[in-house]
């Protein structure tokens, strides 16, 4: 009690600032760029002690699967001869540079612990104490926690269970029985990687079939064309989606591939899911280098128990399983996240109970993760400057 008295104490001392950014990603850099041409001044609070810190823990083969031309940050191009689809150590130069020249005051090494409304302006509580906030735009990313299931009899199973998060190198695979579980966007980034590696055995265990494209057709990028995509109904994207999928692919489902429960932009929306990029796994399947296999029943000492009572004895099982947001405990008392902890509102929309709350970059996007930061990033800039304005005007 008596530390929760102090606390409020010091906050009724703290000077409100006009905006603080949680997360310095994509999203968050782009909303702070956004905020500063706007006139805002804006403070960015990021809990690593450097820059896309989850580029940097990824596998050294990852690469954007969404065209260079396509995943800048706002101006500031990729230099010349930058592949279409950009490595990792490519993306994290690039981010670091936009810092850079915008000159974006992240204070690293400082992570946010809750936030607390009190009525016209936010509390956020941090690790390094507590700031007060007008505005407060929450951008830690909707993949901040990998998230594996917890099947029965995992814990007896002898191999190895890691998260697609956690990948590593390609070729330290090679000689190994593998199981990929889930055919979504992860999944499928391990297994383009994993078709070009001499593997004992490869398994993709597959709940639902997914929305699946190929990075290119000819020397098209299929992801050029996602602006002309974005604004298209949903059901026409789903469409649109789906043929090109049959006409690239043929039917899957003839080499066990379960069909997708609903259309490739609808799931984007519904429950979040990105669609896959193929970059080799298509063939390995048709070639029978992957086998897809039923969904996973349960674990045992020796293997994996399939939906159909089948046994497969996988070395290692990579969990392509996806991310929670780990907002919960920031937010979670504030009513403003659904039940797989993504937030209700996102970009310039808000919570007219909550004003002051924002939050950025905590879905997937057809058009892709970059191209949306900026967009969003600009929405919220817009909302915030003109909440100014009206302050302004009604103090004269």
């Amino acid at each position: 009690m008596a530390d929760t008295t102090t606390r409020q104490r010091a906050e009724q001392m703290t000077a409100v600032e006009p905006a603080i950014v949680i997360g310095a990603g994509a999203a968050g850099l782009a909303v702070a760029q956004a905020l500063i041409k706007a006139g805002v001044p804006v403070a960015i609070l990021e809990k690593e002690s450097r820059l896309a810190e989850p580029w940097h823990r990824r596998h050294q083969q990852l690469h954007l699967n969404t065209h260079r031309d396509l995943s800048a940050l706002p101006g500031l191009a990729y230099p010349g001869g930058t592949p279409a689809f950009p490595p990792k150590s490519v993306v994290i130069r690039h981010m670091n540079d936009f810092r850079e020249a915008n000159q974006l005051p992240v204070e690293f090494g400082v992570a946010v612990e809750t936030l607390v409304f009190r009525g016209d302006h936010w509390a956020v509580r941090t690790s390094a104490g507590s700031r007060l906030a007008r505005h407060v735009v929450v951008a830690t990313g909707r993949d901040k926690e990998p998230f594996t299931p917890q099947w029965k009899g995992m814990q007896a199973f002898a191999g190895r269970i890691i998260h697609s998060a956690d990948f590593g190198d390609a070729n330290s695979y090679a000689g190994k029985k593998v199981l990929v579980v889930g055919a979504g966007n992860s999944g499928f980034d391990a297994l383009n990687h994993l078709a070009g590696v001499d593997v004992a055995s490869l398994w993709l265990s597959a709940r639902n079939g997914p929305a699946l494209l190929p990075k290119r057709i000819g020397q098209i990028a299929v992801h050029r064309l996602s602006p002309l995509m974005a604004r298209l109904p949903l059901r026409v994207a789903d469409a649109a989606i789906a043929a090109t999928q049959r006409l690239v692919f043929g039917d899957l489902t003839k080499f066990g591939m379960p069909p997708a429960p609903s259309g490739g932009a609808s799931r984007l929306t519904s429950d979040y899911t990105a669609i896959a990029a193929d970059d080799g796994a298509v063939d390995a399947i048709k070639s029978g280098k992957i086998t897809v296999v039923p969904a996973i029943r349960e674990f045992s000492r020796d293997g994996v128990v399939l939906a159909n009572g089948s046994l497969i004895d996988p070395d290692i099982v990579i969990a392509a399983t996806g991310y929670r947001t780990g907002l919960e405990r920031m937010v979670g008392n504030l009513g403003v996240l659904d039940g797989k902890g993504v937030p209700l509102f996102n970009g310039g929309e808000a919570d007219p109970k909550l004003p002051g709350l924002w939050f950025t970059g905590m879905r997937p996007s057809i058009r892709g993760c970059f191209a949306n930061a900026a967009i969003l990033g600009k929405a919220i800039a817009r909302r915030i400057a003109g909440a100014g304005r009206q302050q302004a005007g009604a103090s004269r």
